[in-house]
């Protein structure tokens, strides 16, 4: 799969190394600042990082930063309990940014940002001064021209072409009449026609059938580089071995060693416990997403068999955490597998299950879970997530507790979990594969406030 969705950015290269005539080079290795999408948190870049720090870029100058309220708002103008305007968004942005120069001593830094992270990086360059600081900008699957244009239709939404937002992001700028602001290099990356949220009809904002009048090539600037990645996803295009050789060669003007990890002799693992907001209008439904931590809650790692997910013994670290929510560092072995638990008051006690670990990292970002109203009727409740990207039934090779994925449509790549529901109360081994990768984790009892969650690395 990774060679097939490299060929593109490949084929590109010439295209980039052209637009890279003031590229920086490979022994200063600027600051690289990462920004996350609407509603996720900086754990997304945990591989891109992994993969910068295997092909030299040094981990102390690798940056990623949760934004504390990281949904948009409705409507951009109207206040929202819980959720970010693009004007406190661009604020968050900015002084992130004055930090990281401050600390490493730098005029200059580099931005990559991942689908809303791109509006704010553009919001920060044209209106709050970073045309002055950012020397090269990266934006995977930005909804540049919007995810709908449609008259009348939540007009105000950062997310609408027809917002007050968009037209003045995306009015001419300079002498070449651009999109994007002058005076620093662009990269947008999208894919072909499989990115949810660049698609001519309405299917995936709950309008089947309409049309949304923004067209495939949605994230792409005038005045920027501008390239495809074949077949890949929404967060693929900023998550994905093909996004990093992409963002690579438009960084440093040749190709990067390699696009996989390379393994660590010591692992040291550390994050945060991040938790779910309540929504006002629907209490009880817990799916309000925040990076607000929870203090007190408690963290403990066992090491398991990596083909059945049984524990192999004792709990190897166990602490409860501050008012920060940070856990850690833990001293992990390499290439063993882990069962991290978090547990929290008002939360299901959550059993992570995940591929071991090929390097340290901490954004090692921990969410339990809340059992949704549909979900108690099961005896136990096994979840599989892929935060770094979605499942494609046409795409992807994959098995969940030896069947097809419950809950992933039959065409396109939209849903990043599904949901196994199971019978009985007793603890048993359930296996997630994707596309070569296996993950095995155990069952828990529903009743007794256990959900088990399999989430890819990938």
């Amino acid at each position: 799969m990774t060679n097939r969705r490299t060929v593109l950015a490949s084929a590109l290269s010439a295209t980039v190394l052209a637009a890279c005539a003031s590229a920086p080079s490979t022994q200063q290795h600027p600051p690289i600042v990462f920004v996350h999408g609407n509603g996720d948190s900086a754990a997304l870049w945990q591989t891109t990082l992994w993969r910068f720090e295997s092909n030299g870029w040094p981990r102390d100058r690798l940056f990623a930063f949760d934004q504390p309220m990281p949904l948009a708002r409705d409507n951009d103008a109207v206040a929202q309990p819980g959720r970010s305007s693009t004007a406190e968004s661009m604020a968050f942005l900015k002084a992130e940014v004055e930090r990281v120069r401050q600390a490493a001593g730098v005029d200059k830094v580099i931005l990559i940002g991942n689908s809303r992270g791109g509006n704010t990086i553009r919001n920060y360059i044209q209106n709050g001064g970073g045309d002055q600081v950012v020397s090269h900008a990266v934006l995977g699957g930005n909804p540049a021209h919007g995810i709908w244009a449609i008259v009348g239709y939540n007009e105000g939404s950062e997310f609408s072409a027809l917002s007050p937002f968009l037209r003045q992001l995306n009015a001419p700028k300079g002498a070449n009449r651009d999109e994007a602001t002058p005076g620093v290099q662009w990269l947008t990356l999208r894919s072909d026609r499989n990115d949810k949220y660049a698609q001519p009809d309405g299917t995936w904002i709950g309008m089947p059938g309409k049309p949304t009048n923004v067209g495939y090539d949605g994230p792409a600037l005038k005045g920027a580089t501008n390239l495809v990645l074949a077949g890949v996803d929404h967060r693929e295009t900023s998550f994905s071995p093909a996004a990093f050789d992409a963002t690579w060669r438009f960084l440093t003007g040749a190709a990067p060693r390699t696009l996989q990890p390379v393994p660590d002799a010591m692992i040291a693992l550390s994050g945060r416990v991040l938790g779910l907001g309540l929504d006002p209008l629907m209490p009880a439904s817990g799916n309000f997403a925040n990076n607000l931590p929870i203090a007190g809650a408690r963290v403990t790692v066992f090491a398991v068999d990596s083909d059945t997910g049984v524990r192999r013994g004792a709990a190897a670290w166990d602490r409860t955490v501050g008012s920060d929510g940070r856990w850690g560092p833990f001293v992990a072995e390499p290439r063993t597998a882990y069962e991290l638990v978090v547990s929290a008051p008002g939360y299901a006690t959550t059993h992570v299950y995940r591929a071991p670990f090929p390097r340290s990292s901490h954004l090692i970002n921990l969410r339990p879970e809340r059992i949704a109203a549909a979900d108690q009727d099961a005896k136990s409740l096994v979840i599989l997530t892929r935060p770094r990207g979605y499942f494609d039934v046409q795409r992807d090779t994959m098995r969940f507790d030896g069947q097809a994925l419950p809950g992933v449509p039959a065409r396109g790549a939209g849903v990043a979990s599904s949901k196994l529901k199971l019978p009985s109360e007793a603890s048993r081994s359930v296996a997630a594969e994707f596309n070569g990768q296996r993950i095995a984790g155990l069952s828990w009892p529903l009743a007794q406030g256990h959900v088990s969650l399999i989430e890819l690395s990938d």
